[in-house]
């Protein structure tokens, strides 16, 4: 039994697995899913709560699904709370696959450095491929009514557009920051592992001070103090670059330690008889026998990141408003009246959150069960 086999009869392993694929699709193609732009204020729609669906009208008649247009009214003096007025004459059947603003599916673009300085950073925003022009959107509304599944926030803005398209930072840093930490902890491990001696002194050394630095501690430091006037895409850039900056040592220190049995064997001992350069036999016949453990700490190493950048949004020092992401979705939370009053804009993004960790988390322990050998599967 492969451990494809494996993998595919554990039931929390393929929940989490595709938990996150419906995730991922949902954040790529948020333009197409979501059904309003996520940067536009509704007239009179802030703090609206979750769109309540009708089904038949005034009269008692089945219409199908619709909803009534909704407005924010005048508080209450006695109670504090604001009113909201429904206008029951204008029902607003729920439509599927419906025409609205225009957008560019799948479009990517990425800032790059042209000038990188603490005190000057300098980014261009190069569109890597231009998108797909499209007006269809997954579900909408049929009139004057507008469909918020999870309410608006202070802005007026729909929460459940926001909630997707904040998903692209918060699901897109961890794999970037894999890509960025796990290349220089392998290498960093190998080389060390590999020629020992002072290499290894050296190497180890500086892994070892990098792992008595508190992350939280030093991504809250190094991210206050970052240059005022950045935009969401460079800060997202800098948060990367930060966070994988202290990530690889642990890595380095493990690859390490499966370096210095590997190179033992036989086949990498050939290897080297054969005259094999030092930096290929590391990079072509040890690192890739350490590909279980890099698939499995990789897998278990991007709720790391996300927490990390959810965090740093949640205290306002990562991605900036109006730029959604769901650590500073999640800020609104530090307003008491908000938790008491409009609980729809705090709890959504805190169970993304949740699940999304909790799904690497399943996902990443039913990858180590399968691809392990001991492992015993009936």
């Amino acid at each position: 039994m492969n451990w494809w086999q494996r993998l595919k009869k554990n039931p929390l392993a393929k929940f989490g697995g595709l938990l996150l694929v419906v995730f991922y699709l949902a954040v790529i193609a948020a333009e197409f899913v979501a059904p309003y732009d996520p940067y536009a204020s509704q007239p009179d729609g802030a703090l609206l709560p979750p769109t309540q669906i009708h089904w038949v009208n005034q009269q008692g008649q089945f219409i199908g699904p619709h909803v009534y247009p909704t407005t924010q009214g005048p508080v209450d003096l006695n109670t504090g709370d604001r009113q909201l007025i429904v206008d029951r004459s204008k029902p607003s059947p729920l439509r599927l696959f419906v025409q609205g603003p225009e957008y560019r599916l799948l479009q990517l673009k990425l800032p790059l450095p042209t000038k990188l300085s603490w005190s000057d950073p300098r980014f261009d925003e190069v569109e890597l491929f231009g998108g797909i022009p499209a007006r269809l959107h997954l579900f909408g509304t049929d009139g004057p009514g507008t469909i918020n599944l999870l309410g608006t926030d202070e802005q007026a803005r729909d929460q459940f557009t926001r909630l997707l398209f904040g998903g692209r930072v918060s699901l897109s840093i961890g794999l970037v920051g894999i890509v960025i930490s796990f290349p220089l902890g392998m290498l960093v491990g190998g080389i060390s592992g590999y020629f020992g001696g002072v290499a290894d002194t050296v190497l180890m050394r500086l892994v070892e001070v990098l792992m008595t630095i508190p992350s939280i501690y030093l991504l809250v430091a190094l991210a206050a103090v970052l240059p005022p006037g950045l935009s969401s895409a460079q800060r997202f850039l800098l948060i990367i670059l930060i966070t994988s900056f202290i990530r690889w040592a642990g890595l380095a220190r493990v690859i390490r330690g499966q370096v210095l049995s590997i190179k033992e064997r036989e086949f990498v001992q050939a290897a080297r008889a054969m005259g094999g350069k030092a930096l290929y036999i590391i990079v072509r016949h040890v690192l890739p026998q350490t590909a279980t453990y890099i698939i499995i700490s990789a897998t278990l190493s991007i709720p790391d990141f996300i927490v990390a950048e959810s965090v740093l949004s949640l205290i306002g020092l990562g991605i900036q408003q109006p730029d959604p992401s769901w650590g500073n979705m999640l800020s609104l939370a530090t307003n008491a009246s908000i938790l008491v009053l409009q609980p729809w804009l705090i709890w959504p993004p805190a169970l993304l959150i949740i699940l999304t960790v909790l799904a690497f988390n399943l996902l990443g322990d039913g990858l180590r069960d399968a691809l392990d050998p001991r492992s015993i599967r009936r």
